[in-house]
């Protein structure tokens, strides 16, 4: 996982973006997922991995109705401390536009293997076999989901699928727009 991506698409002079930095990993995975309004308004579902956050854009938002199958486009890893980022990326940057933190928590695999020393294999060799089960605890997104990449020509591109759980419902929870952390809408940031 590298954070070169990151930084060869981003100017740091003129975005508060933080810069690329690993960080080690914490007795506990976290996650976030970002409300962005850049060019087109999407989410950014981010995992926490060995210091970096594997990150997906997410067009239409995560769901808690597993009938809905949404399309998760992964995108480049991110530092650890975007997780925290909140703000307003200036015109002529990249991803342009208004970010809150919509939802933030912990995270498990769904895999036997916690152990905080190997999860991070576990957790790679899931992606290489194109398939990543894990426990949302959120303040927002509870329960199971997967991850599993599509097989068409676009190799970058997953489905974000709700399980059937006790927290599956088939209520929006997008209607919940507000930051999990300054409790502000997009449009009041």
């Amino acid at each position: 996982m590298s954070l070169n991506r990151y930084t060869q698409k981003r100017n740091f002079n003129s975005t508060t973006e933080p810069q690329a930095k690993e960080e080690k990993p914490k007795a506990e995975l976290v996650f976030v997922v970002q409300k962005h309004a850049a060019t087109h308004l999407h989410y950014d579902f981010r995992l926490e991995i060995d210091g970096v956050l594997k990150s997906w854009a997410i067009p239409k938002g995560p769901s808690m109705n597993p009938e809905d199958k949404r399309l998760a486009i992964m995108v480049e890893d991110h530092p650890y401390a975007y997780k925290d980022f909140e703000g307003i990326i200036p015109e002529g940057n990249y991803g342009a536009g208004k970010v809150l933190v919509w939802d933030h928590g912990t995270y498990t695999l769904t895999d036997e293997t916690q152990d905080i020393n190997s999860i991070g294999n576990t957790f790679k060799s899931n992606l290489e076999n194109e398939h990543l089960g894990f426990i949302l605890n959120g303040e927002k997104l509870k329960g199971e989901f997967a991850l599993v990449k599509l097989k068409i020509k676009q190799k970058n591109a997953w489905l974000l699928i709700k399980k059937k759980d006790s927290f599956a419902t088939d209520e929006d929870i997008l209607k919940k727009d507000k930051s999990v952390i300054s409790n502000l809408t997009l449009e009041a940031l």
